[in-house]
């Protein structure tokens, strides 16, 4: 499996008294493939699956695979814990439709850099699909040196990284002119995807995208294929409409513009998340509206220069 292209991590749509809605999961998951969307991610954290039952867990990957064996598209499943035995396990008992499983570096523990090293080993040699690391300090309290990445990018069966290191630091650009030419980093920090992918990310897996696909598919392809200007516009846009989709805990802001769209029943999430303020709704929609409606064919403007990006 190649990774490029747009990856959206699809949110887990529940009815107003907090049952799961397969039926706008499967929905939603047509829209984004529709305007643009390279694959799925299923039970990201964006798809709240620390909350979500064993028998909804499986129910969310069986609709994103149906879809995504429809539509030909690639579907990547969260799998793994701060658990090797378990991470292990997981694995084995993955959905055979699946093209990669995301797995996180082990949060809590806080294992060594080689911990987490031997953690992937026996996950690569024990996994039936190939591996995308999820590194994501702010939330596994680990981060991970440049030499740690590119050992990990050696493992067989890792084929790439989302990375979401909350900044584009000194080791990320090390990291990026150091990639082998067989393993692929994805964008994995919204408000950083632009900048990333300007520095040679093969993709993008950005929650924000569920909201105007459209919009980072034109994103991920002008920055791989041009014109750089309109990229760089389009960029500066995107990253300010998902810093205003994540100023509430993920994915509170983003259920609630898409119940706002018609697009899911409700902006229900689980606790321990709270459903996104007013406030936060509202500036987050007010950004939105900046954006042409999805579906309508237009030219992306993006450009200081003039230059367009046609959807």
């Amino acid at each position: 499996m190649t990774l490029a292209g747009l990856f959206v991590p699809l949110i887990t749509p529940f009815t107003a008294d907090g049952a799961l809605a397969a039926d706008a999961l499967e929905r939603l998951a047509h829209e984004v493939l529709d305007d643009g969307a390279t694959g799925l991610v299923a039970l990201g954290t964006t798809g709240e699956p620390a909350t979500l039952t064993a028998a909804e867990r499986a129910e969310v990957v069986t609709v994103c695979a149906r879809v995504c064996r429809a539509r030909d598209a690639p579907l990547i499943v969260g799998v793994g814990s701060n658990s090797t035995a378990a991470s292990v396990e997981a694995l084995e008992g993955l959905d055979a439709r699946s093209a990669a499983a995301l797995t996180v570096v082990p949060y809590y523990t806080r294992p060594s850099e080689a911990g987490v090293l031997a953690h992937f080993r026996e996950l690569a040699a024990a996994t039936p699909v190939p591996l995308v690391v999820y590194h994501i300090p702010y939330r596994t309290g680990l981060s991970l040196s440049t030499g740690t990445l590119l050992a990990l990018a050696d493992l067989p069966n890792v084929i790439g990284l989302k990375h979401a290191v909350g900044a584009v630091d000194e080791a990320t650009v090390a990291l990026m002119s150091a990639l082998p030419a067989d393993f692929a980093v994805l964008a994995g920090d919204d408000v950083f995807a632009p900048a990333l992918l300007a520095l040679g990310a093969s993709g993008a897996i950005t929650a924000s995208a569920a909201v105007h696909t459209a919009a980072f598919a034109a994103l991920v392809a002008a920055w791989r294929t041009g014109p750089v200007g309109a990229a760089r516009s389009l960029g500066h846009r995107l990253a300010a409409l998902s810093a205003a989709l994540f100023a509430e805990p993920n994915p509170t802001v983003i259920k609630a513009v898409l119940a706002a769209q018609g697009r899911i029943p409700s902006p229900m999430v689980r606790l321990p998340l709270l459903p996104a303020s007013d406030a936060a709704t509202r500036a987050a929609l007010s950004v939105l509206a900046e954006f042409p409606a999805t579906g309508t064919g237009n030219d992306w403007y993006c450009g200081p220069e003039g230059a367009t990006l046609k959807r």
